[in-house]
């Protein structure tokens, strides 16, 4: 890789040029041995303004991040030294922004630096729960199983995710068609009956005439209506990356009537389990909850869990904490002081998610068994009134004629 630099040296010469070398930390150590001062350091083919490469990808997949792990625990519990198993899986790497960060997490903890820190570095690529189960595993000393038990962690928080989205793919995908399919029949069909009964110079009945100027207005304002929703689409994304917002749309979620509580189970499910993780690890109890805010998809929950973990920063325990801010189900609170009162909260939290997690699989059937017809029913009323409001004048024509 080339680097463009900017150096200084101990006299005060100012040094510019391109260099060389493999990773952007070891071309820093071989500076800082030569005692030079650097002034700026950047990848050459990078986008100052943004920090990005053309080309290249600035996200770790899921899926790599978990093979990557299994892999190292593999070599780890076999008795192969961390700096020894790094070198190999970097290697191994295909995703170019994934080999570039494993190249510089390598440099790291050959220097001496632990793998926490290393991987800490980059909290833009890494999840908050990664590097806090690797900072766990390392005081422990049993670093290959808390590894383990971070995969275990991700397979089950992926499998529930999966099982939601494809739960909600045949409805999506349902729904997707009904609006193709009265698109095509607005802009293609009708416009064309229209051009045709026009040919009568007779009056044509109500609820032709309303079908008839509805598609006339889309197809004569079709220009005008798509930039109005390409406008519309700008100013909510404008209008969603404003401070807080995501905070306000994450709390109208939890009040909604059905889906709210929904929401709200998947949030406590997600987690208990991320709690039970981060303590099974050995981390203590409030930076656990700081860490799992961190984690948490509803930010609403996470503004809400940062207060708790401060209550319990304070002396109050855990349950006593949940039950004053009221914004978790009750049997979540009934199961954690329990768990609490019988120092068994890990395990608690564990049978708290897998409850949730059935719950939620149970919910998401019972609403795509009701959705399914309901788009189906939808869509066969909008496309017979449709219909029938077309062919409404050939009736009144072909009785005339009879």
């Amino acid at each position: 890789m080339e680097f463009r630099c900017r150096l200084g040296t101990a006299g005060g010469e100012i040094i510019e040029g391109v260099y060389v070398a493999d990773t952007e930390a070891h071309l820093r150590r071989e500076f800082e041995e030569k005692g030079l001062f650097i002034l700026s350091l950047q990848r050459r083919g990078m986008l100052p303004a943004f920090g990005l490469s053309r080309g290249r990808r600035r996200k770790i997949g899921r899926q790599e991040l978990l093979v990557f792990n299994q892999e190292l625990a593999t070599l780890l519990k076999a008795g192969m030294p961390l700096v020894q198993s790094l070198d190999i899986l970097r290697q191994r790497v295909l995703n170019p922004t994934f080999k570039a960060v494993l190249d510089e997490i390598y440099e790291g903890v050959k220097a001496g630096a632990a793998l926490s820190d290393a991987v800490g570095a980059h909290p833009d690529l890494f999840p908050a729960v990664y590097g806090a189960s690797l900072m766990a595993g390392e005081r422990a000393g049993n670093l290959d199983e808390v590894i383990r038990r971070y995969v275990a962690y991700e397979k089950v928080i992926g499998a529930v995710r999966r099982r939601t989205i494809s739960a909600l793919i045949y409805p999506a995908i349902l729904a997707t068609l009904m609006l193709v399919l009265i698109g095509i029949i607005v802009l293609r069909v009708v416009p064309a009956f229209s051009e045709f009964y026009s040919q009568f110079g007779r009056a044509l009945p109500l609820s032709t005439r309303i079908v008839v100027g509805f598609s006339s207005a889309v197809v004569s304002n079709f220009g005008i209506i798509v930039a109005a929703v390409a406008a519309f689409g700008i100013g909510l994304v404008t209008w969603w990356k404003q401070p807080g917002q995501r905070t306000r749309i994450d709390r109208m979620l939890l009040e909604l009537p059905w889906a709210g509580e929904t929401v709200r189970k998947f949030s406590t499910s997600q987690l208990a389990r991320t709690l039970a993780t981060l303590l099974g690890g050995g981390i203590p109890l409030v930076n656990s909850l700081e860490i799992a805010g961190r984690a948490m998809t509803n930010r609403f929950l996470a503004v809400e869990l940062s207060e708790i973990g401060n209550r319990v920063r304070e002396g109050e325990s855990f349950a006593s904490a949940m039950l004053t801010r009221r914004v978790f189900p009750d049997v979540a609170v009934k199961m954690v002081e329990v768990g609490e009162s019988t120092g068994a909260l890990q395990e608690m939290l564990n049978s708290l998610a897998e409850f949730y997690d059935e719950e939620i699989e149970t919910e998401v059937g019972r609403f795509i068994t009701l959705v399914e017809p309901l788009i189906l029913v939808i869509m066969g009323i909008v496309i017979a009134m449709v219909v029938l409001a077309l062919y409404m004048p050939l009736f009144e024509l072909s009785s005339v004629v009879s």
